[in-house]
């Protein structure tokens, strides 16, 4: 069996990031590493969205916004995203930067297979593929394991769920300068549901469908929501450039305590995914490069977790969408009405202070939480 040092098991978002990171640190250039994936990442298979006030990539940032509209049925705000932008990249040209940078290192190699299993055997690993094994020193895996968090009760399990409908239309009926967020005006239905634009021109944009919610729907659920809001915009021509659908999970389950000393669960899998929001890009930026940093001065993956306060006010909100999730729109606009964005950002970027958490859960309705805050006493 060939040996590696490190084996990424699956090459997604968090495995290519940290990949990407170890390359740019130039300290890692004596090891000798190996991503296995059964996809070989050459389709635009996702759109990643975040805000930033940095340069974040911005080489592969394929549109970004000033501006963000936030509605419901009688309310509408557009929002002064300064200081930061609100940025698209599209999973292709990503995939592209990385396999380019990684491409002239020789020693870095990518395998298109489906890995079957790993595991810890003293102090090597072993990885095997439906054809081979390799052994190597340390594993970080991204395959997520949906059965770790359906097993247990104790910690929610809601999805965001989305498709999403990139169009041309022949009406100008967008604003190429404001994506909107979140417009809550759709039928609820009993869950959590919204439409996501974003806007490239006057006539073309990215429709989403989504949904923060325990159960996925039929594809013409999804699609029959976006033909009518297509039809609500004064959409009457238009033509379908492209499809995307995707499942995020979202729970604040613990999922670092299946990590080994040589085996380091990421990205979903490592419960990396902002859990209260489902956005991935920003927060595994943030955990690749401090995840490089561990690597250079520490052996024991055990010891790379550290839970702070963001993790607990994720688990109250997945605590009250999970008991009502009917009532994710009124959370939104409570905090959106009034709220100044920027700190609400920063605050989901977990950056805040005591004090600037305190502001921004104020804003959020009372009973739901408080409610929700002794629920959880009584299930720790």
């Amino acid at each position: 069996m060939k040996h590696y040092h490190y084996i990424f098991t699956g090459s997604g978002l968090s495995a290519l990031m940290t990949v990407y990171e170890m390359v740019l640190s130039r300290k890692f250039e004596d090891k000798t590493i190996l991503l296995i994936d059964e996809d070989s990442k050459k389709t635009n298979d996702r759109t990643w969205c975040f805000w930033d006030e940095n340069n974040l990539f911005e080489q592969v940032v394929s549109k970004k916004w000033d501006a963000a509209l936030f509605a419901d049925k009688n309310f509408k705000r557009e929002l002064n995203l300064e200081p930061y932008q609100y940025k698209m990249i599209k999973g292709l040209d990503f995939y592209k930067l990385v396999f380019d940078t990684i491409s002239k290192q020789g020693n870095i190699h990518f395998i298109n297979q489906k890995v079957i299993d790993f595991q810890e055997l003293g102090n090597h690993c072993v990885v095997k593929t439906e054809t081979e094994s390799f052994t190597c020193n340390k594993i970080f895996n991204s395959i997520f394991n949906l059965i770790l968090v359906k097993t247990q009760n104790k910690y929610p399990l809601l999805q965001q769920h989305f498709i999403g409908w990139f169009i041309k239309s022949k009406e100008a009926v967008f604003n190429p300068d404001c994506a909107t967020f979140m417009d809550f005006s759709i039928q609820q239905k009993g869950n959590t549901r919204f439409m996501y634009v974003l806007p490239t021109s006057e006539t073309e944009a990215l429709i989403e469908y989504t949904l923060f919610s325990k159960d996925l729907l039929s594809t013409t659920e999804y699609e029959t929501e976006i033909q009518n809001y297509i039809l609500k915009l004064g959409i009457t021509e238009y033509e379908i450039i492209e499809k995307e659908q995707g499942n995020i999970p979202m729970t604040s389950y613990k999922f670092w305590k299946h990590n080994s000393k040589n085996i380091i669960n990421i990205g979903s899998a490592g419960g990396w995914t902002k859990a209260s929001t489902g956005y991935t890009f920003k927060n595994t930026t943030k955990k690749s490069k401090a995840l490089v940093q561990f690597l250079l001065t520490k052996n024991n993956f055990r010891n790379f977790h550290k839970r702070d306060k963001f993790w607990f006010y994720d688990l109250l909100f997945l605590d009250v969408l999970d008991r009502r999730n009917d009532k994710g729109s009124e959370v939104f606009l409570a905090l959106f009405k009034k709220g100044n964005p920027t700190l609400i950002f920063k605050f989901l970027d977990e950056e805040t202070s005591l004090w600037e958490d305190f502001q921004v859960i104020w804003k959020c309705p009372k009973r739901l939480f408080i409610r929700a805050l002794f629920g959880r006493i009584f299930r720790f």
